[in-house]
């Protein structure tokens, strides 16, 4: 018993010829400033070596600048203009309040409830304090 052997097929590719530019345009590198000749129009670099370190100049601004943009909001987040006018018709205020009302701290608040100087009453999880013994702090 003979067995048929089919012949191999070959297919080669022809491949396009290789075609160059013939482009010569002076230009000078966007990262390093030094000139260089351009092979293409939209070369901005002399090498890869200066669009590497260009790239990454790049990302870390823009890491810079996400950064300092959350920062801006998480600011305006947390100051914010403590609405007064509902502080100013409240007869009993919580620490937050009367610290906001004469300007300072809520532990400095929180130290003149433990010395005596101010009163405060608990009211469920917070400390309310009557507005008059604020106004008689200044009398």
């Amino acid at each position: 018993m003979m067995h048929h052997i089919a012949p191999r097929c070959t297919i080669t590719l022809h491949k396009a010829p290789f075609m160059s530019s013939n482009l010569y345009i002076p230009k000078t590198c966007k990262h390093c400033g030094n000139a260089f000749t351009a092979r293409t129009t939209v070369t901005k670099y002399c090498g890869d070596t200066c669009a590497k370190k260009a790239y990454k100049a790049r990302k870390r601004k823009e890491k810079v600048q996400a950064t300092l943009t959350k920062d801006m909001q998480q600011q305006k987040e947390a100051v914010q203009i403590p609405n007064l006018n509902t502080v100013n018709n409240k007869d009993f205020l919580s620490v937050t309040e009367a610290s906001q009302l004469i300007g300072v701290s809520r532990w400095t608040i929180q130290r003149m409830i433990q010395q005596g100087r101010l009163k405060a009453v608990p009211f469920g999880r917070k400390r309310i304090v009557a507005r008059w013994q604020i106004e008689n702090l200044f009398n």
